[in-house]
């Protein structure tokens, strides 16, 4: 009875958390930009690995990832160090109008035949600043809810976010069913991404100056001098919370596992899988994959709260890791298509749960005033992590995506990653202090 007790309460809680007027726009913001990130991407996908008028091998799939991620990787600690210098509502508005015509450069680089260096070039600008924005967002969640509610407004924040992102790209598939699958209608599907951008900066427009946060601000005086910090104090400040540092690992060892299973399903879909009933390969497949990715993504929103609140987070994170290393073994393995998508449920939902107890720990354990900062190290280090696991992969990869000995390597990463996690938490570390502004105005 009391177990029962306990649901409701936790179920009334979340329908009064999205309730909330500024947690909702809050949401809002970020469902408008991560749709408009689901397009996007989904929308060059098709331009650059199912577009009969180009081709991609694994290393040009590899260069793609790393043309996308590295340069930001590179950049977004400095972002974190404006993060928690300037307000973040004009930050959110500024950035996502920048997005906009970063998508719309892209759009004609597509539509023109552009591809090499130049388009990714500009898709690397818009991915950037969608990961810039993501940052803000994270950071200025705790201005919107009270501190006891940090991990179910986490939860349910990222995970819809996620949700919505997925829905984005089953968008840019179905638009590319109508446009065509040439340059000019794969251009035509990815301008859609550009509404999202511009409803982000709408919607995050209309926040009061100083809401968002930060509350404190402990950087110096000359700017320069503070974005040149942000790597350094990001690194402090994670290194001072063991549950950080550990959390780190974890989804690192994570991301580096699945950054291998995405090339892999890219390459399966596209040149081994064949349609199986239902089940179907080529684009039409890797959107079927992504809705599974969505549907893991989803669920592990719902329970995420609750696991952590019934076996703690050592006991989330471990487990979440044990199911994806089994996911990729038993179902993984076989390469086989129905299994490959029970897969992709498994791993993005564990993963998914390994995240959120990674932001609630990054919200909850570092001071404001550094939160900016080690969200921004966080994404960049999370970007190196995907892109140098694709590199490698891409090397061994055989054209067909059909490489075992890579998906036992995908399964030791995320036993390692569980056992870094042990250590890492048994490291003790400084405490310090919650300097959230309750500032809700």
């Amino acid at each position: 009875m009391e177990a029962v007790g306990e649901r409701g309460q936790a179920r009334r809680f979340d329908r009064q958390l999205v309730r909330d007027p500024l947690f909702r726009r809050l949401l809002f913001t970020r469902f408008a930009a991560q749709w408009g990130d689901g397009v996007f991407r989904a929308g060059l996908a098709g331009a650059v690995l199912f577009n009969p008028e180009r081709a991609a091998d694994p290393l040009a799939i590899a260069e793609g990832f790393a043309a996308l991620l590295l340069p930001y990787s590179l950049v977004g600690p400095f972002a974190g160090a404006l993060l928690d210098r300037w307000d973040r509502r004009r930050v959110l508005v500024f950035a996502n109008l920048v997005r906009a015509a970063a998508i719309v450069a892209s759009v004609f680089a597509v539509g023109a035949g552009v591809g090499g260096i130049g388009l990714f070039s500009l898709a690397l600008l818009a991915e950037g600043i969608s990961r810039f924005i993501g940052s803000g967002l994270s950071a200025a969640l705790p201005h919107v809810v009270e501190p006891r509610a940090v991990v179910a407004a986490n939860a349910v924040a990222a995970t819809l976010g996620s949700a919505i992102a997925v829905v984005g790209g089953g968008c840019a598939i179905g638009l590319r069913a109508v446009f065509g699958s040439g340059d000019i209608g794969s251009a035509e599907t990815t301008a859609f991404a550009a509404a999202g951008a511009l409803l982000s900066a709408f919607l995050a427009h209309r926040f009061a100056k100083g809401v968002l946060g930060p509350t404190v601000v402990d950087e110096p005086t000359n700017p320069v001098v503070a974005v040149a910090r942000g790597l350094a104090d990001g690194a402090r400040h994670a290194w001072r919370a063991p549950s950080v540092t550990a959390g780190f690992i974890a989804l690192f060892a994570h991301r580096a596992a699945y950054g291998i299973s995405l090339l892999l399903s890219v390459l399966l879909m596209r040149n081994y899988f064949t349609d199986d009933g239902i089940f179907r390969a080529g684009l039409p497949g890797l959107g079927q994959l992504v809705g599974c990715a969505g549907a893991g993504i989803l669920v592990a929103g719902l329970v995420t709260a609750r696991l952590i609140r019934s076996f703690g987070r050592t006991r989330a994170v471990l487990g979440s890791l044990l199911v994806s290393a089994v996911a990729q073994s038993a179902l993984g393995l076989p390469m086989l298509l129905p299994l490959a998508l029970i897969a992709s449920f498994l791993i993005m939902g564990t993963g998914q749960v390994v995240k959120l107890s990674v932001d609630s720990s990054v919200q909850l354990d570092v001071a404001d005033e550094a939160r900016g900062r080690v969200f921004a190290l966080y994404d960049t280090l999370f970007n190196i992590t995907q892109v140098v696991a694709v590199s490698v992969a891409a090397i061994f990869v055989k054209d067909n995506g059909y490489s075992p000995e890579l998906m036992v390597a995908a399964t030791a990463l995320y036993l390692l990653g569980g056992a870094g996690y042990l250590l890492a938490r048994r490291r003790r570390g400084d405490s310090l202090p919650q300097t959230v502004g309750a500032k809700r105005g």
